[in-house]
């Protein structure tokens, strides 16, 4: 495998070298006819990157791991992970690879990752492989939702593999090159304790304060620090989720992050009909990970990673648990004012606004949402409207209007402010209807549905003509939803 770097990129191996206890040293396997599906360019540029290079030859073989740049020391990375509940004490990436890392254009160190790129120590009998549909679902909403301002692992490129991979049926493989400011996951905390190597546990804390909380290494308890950012983090982060309808679906502690990205787009979905219940992905029998559930899945996985961080916290147990439990009890806190700050914000309520006030008012719509089972995108755009003195189209949404126009008239006393509405109210998300329909047609070798649905949610917020369909709800006959994991 002849080493390559791409034109004025270097690449740095820090993960492996500093933390090699959990990290095996690992290659991609070879691609029969590796050819690109789609690249992000502007990502691309961001990392310094020449966007010809990666179109074709030794750029598309740098993207799926075939031709290693030259400083790279290819990864698979080892964690845990509790999922839906139980624990799995090794799990790490089982069709996955740690690149190496590079430092982006401004200065912040980022992970290279393949996604799909062949069975590794940690496969689990799995094949190791990746599917066209599954990882273009990943770079449609990852940038959809990076686009909205959501923090999250971004996707550079899916390059097909020209191997057939078998499911349900045989489809086209793929690999997906995905970019995060790092892959620390709850799990790999999980992963470190249970080796009873706090040695390693204390690098590991370390290895995170240095790569996303600095400030947290000035702290008279450096590690505390470090657990409250993370709690900090996923507050914020879990809010922006619930604000725009974001159901992830397969929140365990392997898929959380240390650094308070989005990451790992299995079966995730957008609400069509507003319904804390919602639930899309086919694997979560039970509800556990449903759309309002998740405020509370994220501080049960906070629990866990206190449980992994306990002996750097005290030397004495009981001591360490009430600094665990007095931090933990600021989620909830954090997460409240987080999500009622947005809504506010969503709803154009005026700054300082009386929480007496406000809050009925959000109760009330939120009941009004879920009976009549209105779109929850469409609406909240559509109140833009309304709060511009054209009501019709977001009444036109409720089974009981009355109710509505009663609700109405107390909110729009309140003089909201339409612009602001705008600018946080997406018109563009990647709805489930046309998520599918553009996998299905890629997966049939059509990639106009994909180009013209990431033009649309990479700029959510500016309505253009010609994409009212993107716009529009789910037609009636769609439904019920499931997405499913591929692997």
């Amino acid at each position: 495998m002849t080493a390559v770097a791409p034109p004025a990129v270097a690449f740095g191996g820090r993960f492996a070298r500093e933390l090699s206890e959990l990290a095996i040293p690992w290659q991609a396997e070879e691609a029969p006819e590796p050819h690109l599906l789609v690249l992000n360019e502007p990502l691309a540029a961001e990392l310094g990157m020449d966007p010809d290079y990666l179109r074709e030859g030794d750029g598309v073989r740098f993207l799926i791991g075939n031709l290693v740049p030259g400083g790279a020391t290819p990864v698979a990375q080892a964690y845990a992970g509790h999922q839906f509940g139980w624990l799995a004490p090794r799990l790490g990436d089982g069709r996955a690879l740690l690149l190496g890392e590079i430092t982006d254009a401004d200065g912040h160190l980022r992970d290279v990752h393949l996604k799909g790129s062949g069975r590794t120590p940690f496969a689990r009998g799995g094949d190791g492989l990746a599917v066209v549909g599954p990882m273009l679902r990943e770079y449609i909403v990852s940038e959809a939702m990076h686009a909205m301002g959501i923090p999250t692992t971004r996707s550079l490129a899916v390059v097909a593999t020209g191997r057939p991979v078998l499911r349900d049926t045989m489809l086209p493989g793929a690999v997906l090159t995905r970019v995060a400011s790092s892959h620390l996951r709850v799990g790999t905390f999980q992963y470190a304790r249970a080796t009873g190597d706090l040695g390693l546990l204390r690098r590991l804390a370390d290895h995170a304060i240095t790569r996303h909380f600095p400030g947290a290494a000035e702290a008279e308890q450096p590690y505390l620090a470090l657990f409250q950012s993370v709690i900090a983090a996923q507050a914020a982060l879990v809010a922006q989720w619930m604000l725009v309808g974001f159901v992830h679906g397969v929140m365990n502690t392997d898929n959380m992050t240390i650094s308070g990205e989005t990451i790992d787009y299995g079966p995730c979905a957008f609400l069509d009909a507003f319904d804390p219940a919602a639930v899309y992905s086919s694997i979560d029998e039970t509800g556990r990970y449903a759309y309002g559930n998740q405020p509370l899945v994220a501080e049960w996985n906070l629990t866990r990673l206190a449980e992994a961080l306990l002996p750097l916290f005290h030397n004495e147990q009981e001591q360490a648990v009430a600094l665990a439990q007095e931090s933990l009890a600021a989620f909830r806190r954090q997460y409240s004012a987080a999500w009622s700050a947005g809504i506010k914000t969503k709803l154009g309520l005026p700054d300082g606004l009386d929480d007496d006030v406000a809050s009925p008012l959000v109760d009330e719509l939120l009941s009004l949402l879920q009976a009549a089972g209105a779109d929850h995108t469409s609406f909240f755009r559509r109140l833009g409207a309304a709060a511009r003195g054209h009501t019709a189209p977001a009444r036109s949404l409720f089974t009981d209007p009355a109710a509505f126009d009663a609700w109405a008239a107390r909110w729009s006393a309140l003089g909201p402010d339409a612009d602001a509405m705008d600018r946080v109210n997406p018109a563009y998300i990647p709805r489930n209807h046309l998520v599918e329909e553009a996998l299905d047609a890629a997966t049939a070798g059509d990639l106009d549905p994909l180009s013209r649905l990431l033009e649309a949610v990479t700029s959510p917020y500016d309505e253009r003509p010609g994409l009212e369909r993107f716009a529009a709800a789910a037609p009636k006959d769609f439904g019920p939803y499931r997405t499913f994991c591929g692997t």
